[in-house]
C-alpha cells in the first residue's frame, strides 16, 4: 500500500466528518419562518452563542462548505493520477500471453465417465434422409368414400 493510497483513505474519512458536520451546522440555523431549523435545536444553537447565532453558523457554514469542496476536488484527483499510475506501483496484474486454444476433444457416445450411472444414447452418424411414412401419404382421389347409414 502506498503512501498516496493512505493519504487518501485519510482524506475520506476527513471528507465524511466534514460532510457531518455541514449538515449538522446547517441543522442548527434558525430559519426565518420557523420551519424545521427551529424545531431540531435553532433554539439551542442561540442558547450556546449568544447573539452573534446567526454570524457564527453563518461563518461555520460557509467555511465547512468550502473545505468540503476543496476536499472532494483534491479526492477526485488524488484517484486520478492513483488510476493513471497504477501500473507502477504493481498493484495490478502483469499482462500474460496465453497460447492458443487446443481444438476440443470428440464427444463421448458411451457412458460419461464424469457422471456414474448415467449413460448416453449413442450418436447417429448417419445423415438424415427426408422420408414420409405410408400413413401420412394421401389416399388417391378415385376411392369412392362410403357414405354414411342412416337408421
Amino acid at each position: 500500500m502506498s503512501f498516496l493510497s493512505v493519504f487518501i483513505w485519510i482524506l475520506t474519512f476527513v471528507l465524511i466528518l466534514v460532510s457531518f458536520f455541514l449538515v449538522m451546522v446547517v441543522l442548527m440555523q434558525k430559519s426565518k419562518d420557523g420551519g424545521i431549523g427551529a424545531a431540531l435545536g435553532g433554539g439551542a444553537a442561540e442558547a450556546a452563542f449568544g447573539a452573534e447565532t446567526a454570524n457564527v453558523l453563518t461563518r461555520a457554514t460557509k467555511y465547512s462548505a468550502i473545505v468540503f469542496f476543496v476536499l472532494a476536488f483534491a479526492l477526485y484527483l488524488g484517484r486520478i493520477y492513483e488510476r493513471k499510475h497504477a501500473g507502477s506501483g504493481g498493484a495490478t496484474l502483469p499482462n500474460i500471453a496465453a497460447p492458443a486454444a487446443a481444438a476440443p476433444a470428440a464427444p463421448a457416445t458411451g457412458a460419461n465417465p464424469g457422471a456414474p450411472g448415467v449413460s448416453l444414447p449413442a450418436a447417429n452418424t448417419a445423415p438424415a434422409t427426408a422420408t414420409t411414412p405410408e400413413s401420412a401419404t394421401t389416399a388417391p382421389a378415385s376411392t369412392p368414400v362410403p357414405a354414411p347409414k342412416k337408421e
